[in-house]
């Protein structure tokens, strides 16, 4: 709704990408399980932080997390919670805690295999959840590894969404305390139960533009 408000495109462009700072922005990036809108941002971070669905609940997680969740972090955490629902619920949004879920917490569970350099994870990471984002807490994760050579589609772990939400909070707090610090539940009170259009969070910094 709001980025097809009428004057909204040309106001984007004037500003610099919200996440890498470097790059004009090209759109404004929002929730899509809360409705809020984050920050404008670059098409290229717009694209590496869009999750890669095979199907509606299945996700590949591909090359690009490990900026996401590992040499950007911090940026991107930061970026995420501008939503006021996953900073007052310390989450992140269904398809990012399903992808965090197999590559952080179930890493340790990838098989490897033999490489000249030593060994290196075995085959595709996917992780795939029964559900709805409408009602992320009654999703069960299911972390598989695709093409692997000792079994296709081999089972890693199956991550209920609370013990997902847990660890995340746990990684959080000590991957980027300052984010950690800003978030919870006392933040903001009366959060909708289901989602609802796209709103400006008013208590993001520089947002007041829009």
């Amino acid at each position: 709704m709001l980025s097809r408000k009428p004057g909204i495109a040309r106001k984007v462009a004037e500003w610099v990408c919200a996440v890498c700072g470097g790059e004009p922005a090209a759109v404004l990036d929002h929730c899509h399980e809360h409705g809020y809108v984050r920050a404008p941002v670059c098409q290229s971070c717009n694209t590496r932080e869009r999750p890669d669905h095979l199907y509606a609940n299945d996700v590949r997680v591909a090359n690009r997390y490990t900026r996401l969740f590992h040499t950007d972090a911090s940026d991107w955490l930061r970026h995420w919670h501008r939503c006021t629902g996953c900073r007052a619920r310390t989450t992140l949004p269904l398809p990012h805690l399903a992808a965090w879920t197999a590559f952080i917490a179930c890493r340790p569970l990838r098989p490897t295999h033999r490489a000249p350099r030593g060994r290196e994870p075995c085959g595709t990471l996917r992780v795939s959840w029964t559900g709805s984002q409408n009602a992320p807490r009654s999703c069960l994760f299911t972390v598989t590894v695709d093409f692997c050579p000792a079994g296709e589609h081999r089972v890693l772990a199956q991550v209920p969404y609370r013990e997902a939400a847990e660890r995340f909070r746990g990684w959080l707090a000590e991957t980027a305390p300052a984010v950690a610090a800003a978030s919870g539940p006392d933040r903001l009170d009366g959060l909708p139960a289901q989602p609802r259009p796209v709103v400006v969070d008013p208590g993001g910094e520089g947002l007041g533009l829009f």
